[in-house]
């Protein structure tokens, strides 16, 4: 097998990926993995392969006879994504803050950077991969690689799973704001104050999603395709 060959699974997962990210694949869709084929350009059995994987990790799920779904929103998973993501997080960053060098500085710096450019911007799925990639660079910091393996599997579980639905419930301006106090929190080392702000930031951003969903089910509920 030639590695062309060898790389059309992972062409196909990262294009699933892609377009799950922009909503272009929605909860409670039935996944046609012809049509996905043709639209992401390859044959049918590198796509399986690569929805097979993504079955694997809870993004989709397979139903005997009837093919690939994604799965419905459910306002029980977000609320405990965002719960383990607080215990998660807090754990990262005060592992983080012991080890933490001017390299790692730096780099959260350059990631708040991007995250505040991308917040003035109009695209907006650039803002939440952004602030997606301040929190991972924090919690890279840890040096603690299933630790920061799972805060990543949260991340797609919301940012995949659910894709704008979380995008556009989150006030990513607020978002930028607490990313600065963490940020300042750490450049003064003051650890309390630090694990004070990422709580309170976790939490905010969970009311505030969980409250935009809560919206947009009632709304389905009213209009059902």
């Amino acid at each position: 097998m030639t590695s062309a060959a060898r790389s059309q699974p992972q062409k196909a997962y990262d294009g699933i990926r892609r377009l799950m990210f922009h909503n272009e694949i929605v909860p409670g869709q039935k996944i046609a993995y012809r049509e996905l084929a043709e639209r992401l350009g390859m044959s049918q059995t590198p796509v399986i392969q690569a929805l097979k994987w993504l079955e694997f990790q809870g993004l989709v799920r397979n139903e005997r006879h009837r093919g690939y779904f994604t799965e419905p929103i459910s306002l029980q998973e977000v609320g405990e994504i965002y719960d383990l993501r607080e215990l998660l997080e807090v754990d990262l960053l005060r592992r983080s803050l012991t080890r933490m060098t001017a390299a790692d500085t730096r780099r959260i710096r350059a990631a708040l950077e991007d995250h505040l450019t991308a917040t003035a911007g109009r695209d907006l799925h650039a803002r939440l991969a952004k602030d997606m990639h301040f929190h991972l660079a924090l919690a890279d910091c840890a040096g603690t690689r299933v630790h920061q393996q799972s805060l990543h599997n949260l991340f797609d579980l919301l940012y995949l799973k659910y894709g704008a639905n979380v995008l556009f419930a989150t006030d990513m301006r607020a978002a930028g704001a607490a990313h600065q106090e963490l940020f300042e929190a750490i450049l003064s080392a003051d650890r309390r104050r630090a694990v004070h702000a990422l709580r309170r930031h976790i939490r905010a951003v969970k009311k505030h999603v969980l409250a935009g969903v809560r919206r947009l089910v009632a709304a389905r509920e009213l209009n059902p395709l």
